[in-house]
């Protein structure tokens, strides 16, 4: 049985261009953007496939993050969707059941221009729901200054979960100073946070239709947040991870694991830091992380579909989409390999540890209701870190409770 999307308060219509003769106006692809303002390579990139393709005019609308994904929704589930979203990849399957979206199907050519796994975030039964327009990984960043003032080596990182957390309560007892950031705020990056040392641990929480995040791996992870968490900032669940963030840029914590956007910000700072990978679990099969992904969903009923999915195609190939993921600030990791990338890597070391945890990475479970999966992933997270429940029990409460979200 298909999910009904809750319908926001109010009407909300799009004005949709319509098949003219020659003189009539342009037809419209409609695109909910996400953000402050549209992209400048994005604005220059629209007016070349403009130019390319007379009678067809993108309307990009301009929403911000925290209402972006209910307009999208509240406009599809109305009858009057934009041809095109920018939409968390974790929903595509969300859409797709309840036929709210169109299969956007990958070439093997165009599968095999992204680093592994990639496509798999969008990939539901086989088939790719979006196109990938955004991607973040993560790494480990330490505060070097702390290290040598707790007695660790600032040049050695922690390669694993038990030296992350000797690290973390060594520096806490030698220094004051909170060793480890830890996000357990109720928001959604508390979910992503804890998935970054799943997949670092050859866990998962979803395999097909099954639920299995009641396995060792996963309770490892869990057990590791509850080891770390006494050596952290103080009340974890009050900070997300900008917040954690803004801890470590101010020198009040001695290592975080966060995207490429903290690098642009730590070279501003002046704080004597480093970057690694992040620590790995006693399973892992190699460096990993969570592949989070952001994507253009092409939505059913707006007339225009085949021009939607050829531009969503264009706006992110590998030349147009070079040029805005790597201009730095946005915290975004490359969707492929190429030159150009080779290029920043060779320039900026720290480009290297946010690639390699890719291989081995994994993307965000993919559930029919994502906020009741998210909920429940950061309930059974805050149950641990305030010590209401042991690991095994959370863990086994959650399996219990996703089996209705998948």
């Amino acid at each position: 049985m298909k999910r009904t999307f809750c319908i926001l308060t109010g009407t909300l219509a799009l004005l949709a261009g319509s098949a003219l003769p020659s003189l009539a106006a342009d037809q419209e692809i409609s695109w909910i953007y996400c953000g402050d303002k549209i992209d400048p390579i994005h604005e220059k990139y629209i007016k070349e496939w403009e130019g390319k393709n007379a009678g067809y005019k993108v309307v990009p609308e301009v929403v911000g993050w925290a209402q972006c994904q209910d307009k999208a929704t509240t406009l599809a589930a109305s009858g009057s969707p934009a041809a095109l979203a920018y939409v968390g990849s974790r929903t595509l399957k969300e859409f797709a059941e309840n036929d709210m979206i169109v299969p956007v199907p990958m070439t093997d050519e165009e599968k095999a221009s992204y680093y592994p796994n990639i496509v798999d975030t969008v990939t539901f039964d086989g088939t790719q729901w979006g196109v990938p327009i955004a991607f973040s990984t993560k790494v480990l960043y330490w505060n070097k200054d702390l290290f040598k003032q707790a007695g660790l080596d600032p040049e050695t990182p922690p390669k694993t979960w038990a030296e992350e957390i000797a690290f973390a309560k060594q520096i806490k007892e030698k220094t004051g100073i909170a060793g480890y950031g830890l996000p357990a705020k109720t928001f959604d990056n508390t979910m992503h946070q804890f998935m970054h040392w799943v997949y670092t641990n050859n866990g998962k929480v979803i395999d097909g239709d099954k639920i299995v995040i009641d396995s060792p791996e996963v309770l490892a992870a869990l057990q590791a947040y509850k080891d770390i968490a006494p050596y952290s900032e103080e009340g974890p669940t009050a900070y997300e991870q900008n917040e954690v963030r803004a801890i470590f840029l101010d020198g009040k914590l001695g290592m975080i694991q966060a995207g490429s956007g903290a690098a642009t910000l730590l070279k501003e700072r002046g704080l004597n830091w480093g970057i690694a990978p992040l620590p790995l679990g006693p399973s892992a099969k190699g460096e990993g992380t969570l592949l989070i992904t952001d994507s253009l969903a092409v939505f059913k009923g707006s007339g225009v579909e085949d021009k939607a999915i050829e531009f969503a195609k264009f706006i992110t190939s590998p030349g147009p989409q070079g040029e805005y993921e790597l201009q730095g600030g946005a915290g975004l990791t490359p969707l492929r390999p190429g030159p150009k990338v080779d290029e920043f890597v060779a320039k900026d070391p720290y480009w290297k540890p946010l690639i390699d945890g890719i291989t081995y990475g994994g993307p965000e479970p993919l559930f029919t209701d994502y906020r009741g999966f998210q909920n429940v992933m950061i309930e059974m997270v805050q149950s641990v870190v305030t010590g209401k429940a042991e690991p095994a029990d959370a863990v086994k409460k959650a399996a219990a409770e996703l089996d209705q979200y998948k």
